[in-house]
């Protein structure tokens, strides 16, 4: 894996489960170039998985506070991560966890 691809990992609360979130990032991931994945949490929340450049992460954690149009985002909680090979080069809608 090449030494310019990070890891995050975001916990975004709100109003994003019901509203198009996961399809909205997946989107997103998908136009940037980003890996990893999108999932729904029991608790409401929704984890996102990415893996790519410092500018590609940042771009999606700004798409990440706007939400699509019907979400209401009120945190978005970001931390370092290791980066995954299985998600190099997919961004997938994983279930529920």
């Amino acid at each position: 894996m090449r030494k310019d691809v990070l890891a995050r990992r975001y916990l975004v609360s709100g109003r994003v489960q019901g509203v198009g979130f996961r399809n909205y990032v997946e989107h997103i991931a998908e136009k940037l170039g980003v890996g990893g994945y999108v999932r729904n949490r029991r608790d409401g929340s929704v984890e996102v998985y990415a893996m790519g450049s410092a500018e590609q992460l940042n771009k999606l954690g700004s798409a990440l506070e706007r939400g699509p149009m019907l979400s209401q985002v009120s945190d978005v909680r970001e931390e370092p991560d290791c980066p995954d090979e299985k998600y190099r080069n997919n961004f997938i809608i994983e279930l529920t966890i």
